[in-house]
């Protein structure tokens, strides 16, 4: 049909591309939002540290993984600690600059610290992009908190603090930005 517009009518066959375009990205994104539902078979089966660990070896980039988690934890947590780290790591590789980045995970005191950090060009703005405030409204969403570090020039930070189990009714906090 396009390839026929063409030779008739090259300004519909703009519009009728332009139309596909906006076709495409959509079903693309809602892809990427039923993929980011899905947990992996890993995660399900082994766990948080052997999730992660694929996650590392897939990574676009040398990744640095420190994980000493001693026992399971709650579902809802693995799975939002190992969608941090995944979605980190893509927005590093897509939007960093970086060389390397490092995952530090460890769970203290009814809490699982996950640190995410770059040596990338930094500059990174949860005000400025659905990217970071995902995160931030992921990490919340189990009543933890994720701080944003990102000196220009200086890499990016990730830290967040989860609750290593949830219970009743969730306290949501609000990012802290640096």
């Amino acid at each position: 049909m396009l390839d026929r517009q063409l030779d008739r009518d090259p300004q519909a066959a703009r519009a009728v591309l332009a139309r596909a375009r906006d076709q495409l990205e959509c079903g693309v994104s809602e892809l990427r939002d039923l993929a980011r539902g899905i947990h992996p078979t890993v995660l399900t089966e082994r766990g948080l540290e052997a999730a992660l660990a694929a996650l590392a070896q897939r990574a676009a980039l040398p990744v640095d993984m420190c994980a000493a988690v001693p026992d399971r934890l709650q579902p809802t947590i693995e799975a939002a600690a190992y969608f941090l780290v995944s979605e980190a790591l893509t927005n590093v590789a897509k939007h960093a600059r970086a060389d390397a980045v490092s995952v530090d995970i460890a769970a203290t005191d009814g809490t699982l610290e996950v640190t995410i950090a770059d040596d990338g060009a930094g500059g990174a703005d949860p005000a400025n992009g659905s990217g970071l405030r995902g995160l931030v409204d992921r990490v919340a969403a189990v009543g933890g908190r994720l701080d944003v570090s990102s000196p220009s020039g200086e890499g990016t930070r990730l830290s967040a603090r989860l609750p290593t189990s949830v219970l009743g009714t969730l306290h949501v906090q609000s990012a802290n930005v640096a």
